[in-house]
């Protein structure tokens, strides 16, 4: 007997086609659904997905959020780099978009659920639990970590007990050979040879300042703040006997603070309201921590604050904590919340 709708979020790629596909074989009534972006091949994705729906024999619903995306994810983006922080905007976009206004739309169509190829697991046996999927290559639940209960509640994650190569034999298998390239963090300059520093100068022009040491020497010039971040190495044009990093933005003096490899490292961070998604009762003991998304993880204390947000202790110092960034909390593998991170103790 058919089970209920899902809604697929159909990009056009190999992964939420196979999606698509696994649960079909389960006996659901699938309905594929492609977000109009800020995609740079909007044309070729919207076509690639219609081919990938009509071998399913499902059927593709467009839904355009191009302006929404541009007034939630790309303005979110300008307003952090003005602020001299370093967003990540698939954690918005995630929120406000894909699992926002496209959820909306698969329930405004009656879908029971919604589903992604997202390489996550998602459990439902005492309300809904995050967990890191099975491919480490290729986890994404960090960029899960700012959703709500709500919006984690309906949703079906197909693809988190599968490594990323099963996924592609199953395409194969199933003959499927023409996708769309890998999703990309920055997925509106994709494949434009185009930089993030190089689209933000475009819309907000070039804002000259100094370079300075911690101690306010001035060593160089640097072309806009949004052009650097925490960490940060090339572009400083800065010759030295060690080289020279970004270890922090002064927006009150439009300046670049740099400093060694040493001076990179911090024992602590402060973060905003956390969004819980499985809230400990207690948080005194040991949580692994990741201050972006190709952190490894570190372990850490957590100390609640009177604001809703935390302060962070590692045990070992961290490189390049960038204030702007998600700090995302896990317990063993499952993702307990997430929170921006305010300032770092280099700060």
């Amino acid at each position: 007997m058919t089970k209920e709708a899902v809604g697929v979020a159909l990009s056009g790629g190999v992964d939420s086609a196979m999606a698509a596909s696994l649960l079909l074989a389960q006996g659901y009534a699938v309905v594929g659904f492609f977000m109009e972006l800020a995609q740079p091949d909007l044309g070729g994705d919207r076509q690639r997905a219609a081919a990938i729906a009509a071998k399913l024999g499902i059927e593709l619903r467009s839904i355009d959020l191009r302006q929404a995306f541009h007034q939630r994810v790309l303005d979110y983006l300008r307003q952090q780099y003005r602020r001299g922080l370093t967003p990540n905007p698939c954690l918005v976009c995630n929120r406000e978009i894909k699992f926002g206004l496209l959820r909306q739309a698969m329930d405004e169509a009656g879908m029971a659920f919604m589903a992604t190829g997202h390489y996550a697991i998602l459990r439902h046996d005492d309300g809904p639990r995050l967990f890191k999927g099975f491919d480490g290559q290729k986890d994404q639940s960090y960029f899960l970590a700012g959703l709500g209960r709500e919006q984690l509640s309906r949703l079906l994650l197909p693809l988190g007990t599968y490594k990323k190569q099963e996924v592609v034999a199953m395409a194969v298998a199933r003959g499927f050979t023409e996708f769309s390239g890998e999703s990309q963090d920055v997925c509106f300059l994709s494949g434009q040879g185009t930089t993030v520093g190089d689209f933000l100068a475009n819309e907000l022009g070039d804002d000259e300042g100094p370079i300075l040491t911690a101690k306010g020497e001035v060593i160089g010039r640097h072309r806009g703040l949004f052009r650097y971040t925490i960490g940060q190495r090339r572009g400083l044009g800065l010759p030295d006997a060690t080289p020279w990093y970004v270890v922090g933005l002064d927006t009150r003096r439009n300046a670049v603070v740099v400093g060694k490899n040493e001076e990179l490292f911090g024992a602590s961070l402060a973060t905003n309201q956390v969004n819980w998604i499985r809230q400990p009762q207690d948080l005194s003991g040991l949580f692994t921590v990741k201050i972006r998304s190709n952190h490894q993880g570190a372990v850490a204390h957590l100390l609640p604050q009177a604001d809703g947000g935390l302060i962070i202790h590692f045990l070992e110092p961290q490189r390049a904590i960038a204030p702007g960034q998600f700090a995302v909390i896990y317990r063993d593998d499952e993702v307990i919340g997430c929170a921006v991170i305010a300032k770092n103790s280099m700060c």
